[in-house]
């Protein structure tokens, strides 16, 4: 039985689907060593620092021990400045190349029974892009499962993320949760099993509101998709003001922000189980909002502000919806994106995020409006001190894992962040999010070794970050590929990203059998 989406959201039937394959038991990756250097990369950190090198890095089995400025650029590198390899130690020579913190995906769903995706490829994907630590936003392949992968990866069992695995509220119960006393049981549950947080769709308001408190009390963290069907009684604002610790999408934002209403203007024939009515008027949905720099919109984000609460916005996953022949054309998808994940995402009345039934040009043009009323509050909650992370929820809507990972660093770029402030969000925003930025986010002396290397400056072009890399033209007028992450770092084991995609791209392969992808309507 598909996993119909609106049974998750009104917690009436709730059904995991089927458990997707696991990670195969294999180590890929070399490493980690007593010692390990990193030679004379250019360091772009998540700290708001510039970029500096050259300069040698060193990891002492899976944790940062120095970082060692050793020259200036133009000129040879200074020999006596550098650290010496000890016995048993391994040295790689990046002179050139750019190292960055390892990339935190905060909203990343390890693969579907229904898009045929096995955690090896999903895997595979984000480390190839750089991801080395992710939060599964409702462990939908069951907690059990989930953090028995997550052991996997914590002794680098598998290749594999590091996994903080939140729970979709009220999985496992036996009953659909409708008092405060079972609310409050299942959070204390919850934290038994041992998962790190929970997912929120939402509920009642005093089923909410006691179920984010208890959560919170008990030192877990947490995060809501304040859907259509609950946001009415209940949205991002009273989430955040019962301790909810960082919002999903957008949903639950602008109608926190309604200055003449208090419901969504919707057409009297909508119908949320149609998914073009779910997402058509949800792209309409920011034009009823307070103006932007308004008293009432200034009021909600000020207060959201002074909570200390997060937005993950999740750009890229409605990308598709400003311009759907792009996202369909990516070229990505013909080597990386599995035929049953390509056809899960065609248009269909069944499948989740396949809402094309007739889509066109008024829906585009809609949903660039809603981008930049959506983009112009991000950017600016991020410009009075807010925190915003980086998540993909790739897997839906012509995002595939990795790839919609870096699609969503260049939607931050367009809402008007830094390129280094792209990088804080990816990186060390993530890890503060998480409660885990004593360990993760930056490239610090006593952090785990999670880092990423490329040999072309993301700064200049983010787009270096795909698998596929970017085009440049050289002085002879050759058309050559530059770019795609060539390490990914996690606990000092360093991991070949070109052969894990190498690997993916066998995948596909095997799956296509020689049939190749088609355009939807095309025979």
């Amino acid at each position: 039985m598909r996993l119909k989406f609106l049974l998750l959201l009104t917690l009436l039937a709730f059904k995991l689907s089927a458990q997707v394959a696991k990670a195969p038991l294999v180590k890929e990756g070399e490493g980690p060593w007593p010692q390990l250097i990193i030679r004379g990369v250019i360091l772009i950190n998540s700290t708001g620092a510039p970029p500096i090198g050259p300069v040698d890095i060193v990891v002492e089995n899976n944790r940062i021990a120095q970082i060692v400025n050793v020259g200036a650029p133009g000129v040879p590198i200074n020999q006596k400045r550098r650290p010496q390899l000890k016995e048993g130690g391994k040295e790689m020579n990046c002179e050139g190349m750019y190292l960055l913190p390892g990339f935190i995906d905060m909203h990343g769903h390890i693969g579907g029974e229904e898009q045929g995706a096995s955690a090896e490829y999903v895997f595979k994907l984000w480390m190839a892009h750089g991801v080395t630590t992710i939060r599964e936003p409702g462990s939908f392949n069951g907690l059990d499962w989930v953090l028995e992968e997550k052991k996997l990866s914590a002794e680098n069992k598998i290749t594999a993320p590091r996994i903080f695995a939140y729970t979709g509220f009220g999985q496992g119960s036996k009953q659909p949760i409708a008092t405060v006393d079972s609310a409050i049981a299942w959070v204390r549950s919850n934290v038994k099993k041992g998962a790190d947080g929970i997912k929120f769709f939402g509920a009642a308001p005093q089923i909410m509101e006691a179920a984010i408190k208890e959560n919170k009390k008990l030192g877990l963290r947490s995060c809501c998709h304040h859907a259509q069907m609950d946001v009415g009684r209940w949205n991002v604002l009273n989430s955040a003001r019962a301790g909810l610790t960082s919002m999903e999408h957008w949903y639950g934002l602008p109608e926190a922000l309604f200055d003449d209403k208090t419901i969504q203007n919707y057409s009297l024939n909508y119908n949320y189980a149609n998914e073009a009515d779910r997402f058509g008027e949800a792209g309409r949905l920011w034009k009823q909002a307070a103006a932007p720099y308004s008293e009432k919109w200034n009021k909600v984000m000020n207060e959201l502000l002074s909570l200390d609460f997060t937005l993950d916005p999740t750009f890229n996953i409605y990308d598709a919806t400003r311009d759907l022949h792009r996202a369909r054309r990516a070229e990505w998808h013909e080597s990386y994106t599995l035929p049953s994940l390509w056809k899960f995402y065609e248009p269909s009345r069944e499948s989740h995020g396949s809402f094309w039934l007739h889509w066109g040009t008024e829906d585009e043009i809609a949903w660039k409006e809603n981008y930049r009323l959506w983009m112009t509050f991000v950017n600016e909650y991020k410009n009075r001190g807010g925190r915003v992370t980086t998540g993909s929820d790739d897997g839906f809507i012509y995002e595939t894992y990795g790839f919609g990972y870096i699609r969503e660093l260049e939607l931050l770029r367009e809402a008007g962040f830094h390129p280094l402030e792209v990088i804080r969000s990816a990186s060390l925003y993530g890890a503060q999010a998480l409660g885990a930025e004593k360990d993760l986010g930056s490239v610090e002396a006593g952090k785990l070794a999670d880092m990423v290397i490329v040999d072309a400056n993301p700064l200049e072009n983010l787009q270096v970050l795909y698998g596929t890399g970017a085009i440049k033209v050289t002085q002879d007028n050759k058309v050559i590929r530059v770019g795609g992450i060539k390490y990914t770092i996690k606990d000092g084991i360093v991991y070949d990203a070109k052969k894990l995609l190498a690997d993916v791209k066998k995948m596909v392969d095997d799956a296509k059998a020689g049939v190749q992808l088609k355009q939807p309507g095309i025979n």
